[in-house]
Formats: structure tokens, C-alpha cells, sequence
């Protein structure tokens, strides 16, 4: 492959990240949205958060609007400092006690699989996305690209 080819294909990286990060933000914020904001303060308040409500608000909007924004390669390094920070109090308060695995089989039966908690490897595997993303920016496909084209 010659090395040009190989130069236009690592500048399109960005978008499986983008593509990832976002659309799995964007569903968890919406998931707690459409059970009830309440339901997840109450999850916060059981957790003794301070603020269980504002927070279960802030988390939420976090979640869909920091989403979109690396969805669509808009305000990365903005929208990927809220979203590192959801993901290391999700890392502290949550996945930590389940080590690293985000998989623990606990056994198999006639109706499936069953796991147990979470550990906080794909919070770790978001992060790096982030980081991926703040390094190299949203690449081509994006809608900070597109802007920038229209404004030359």
C-alpha cells in the first residue's frame, strides 16, 4: 500500500471512535432518560451522592449531549472533559470493587448466560477513545471539517 493511501486511510480513524463513543453515550444518557431521571437518582442517593437529583440530571445531559457532539466531531476536547469525568467517578464508585473484566460469567443455563457486575474495562476503553480523539481530533468525516470547509 503506498504510503499516501495509508496517510488518507489512518486520517479516517477518528470515525470509528467517534462513531462508537458517541452512539454509546447517547444510548446510556438516553436509557436513563426514557426509565426516569428519578430512577437513577434514586441509584445515586443509594450510593449517597450529594446533590442525587442535579447530579442524576447532569450525568444524563452529560451523556447525550457529550455524545453527540463526539458523534457528529464537534467540540471534542469541550465535550470529552465531562465525559472523563462521568467515567472516572463510574470507575470509582461502581466498577472498581468487580475488577478489571467487564465480562464475569457466573454460570450458564437452559435459559443463557448469566454475569455478574461489570468491571470497569470498557470504561477504560472510552477513555482511551477520548484520548484517541482529543490527540488526533475528529478527523475528515466530521462536522467540524465540514465547517471548516464552507468558512474557506
Amino acid at each position: 500500500m503506498a504510503i499516501n493511501t495509508r496517510d488518507r486511510l489512518a486520517r479516517c480513524a477518528p470515525l470509528p471512535l467517534r462513531l462508537i463513543v458517541g452512539y454509546g453515550f447517547m444510548e446510556h444518557g438516553l436509557a436513563k432518560l426514557t426509565k426516569g431521571p428519578d430512577k437513577f437518582a434514586a441509584i445515586l442517593h443509594a450510593m449517597h451522592v450529594p446533590a442525587f437529583h442535579w447530579m442524576a440530571w447532569l450525568t444524563i445531559l452529560t451523556e447525550i449531549f457529550g455524545g453527540a457532539a463526539v458523534l457528529l466531531g464537534m467540540w471534542i476536547v469541550a465535550a470529552s472533559v465531562p465525559i472523563a469525568i462521568v467515567l472516572l467517578v463510574a470507575i470509582f464508585t461502581v466498577h472498581l470493587p468487580y475488577g478489571f473484566s467487564s465480562i464475569h460469567l457466573i454460570s450458564v443455563t437452559a435459559a443463557g448466560a448469566q454475569f455478574g457486575p461489570p468491571g470497569y474495562e470498557c470504561d477504560l476503553l472510552y477513555l482511551a477513545c477520548l484520548a484517541a480523539l482529543v490527540c488526533t481530533g475528529p478527523g475528515p468525516f466530521s462536522l467540524r471539517e465540514w465547517m471548516r470547509k464552507r468558512r474557506s
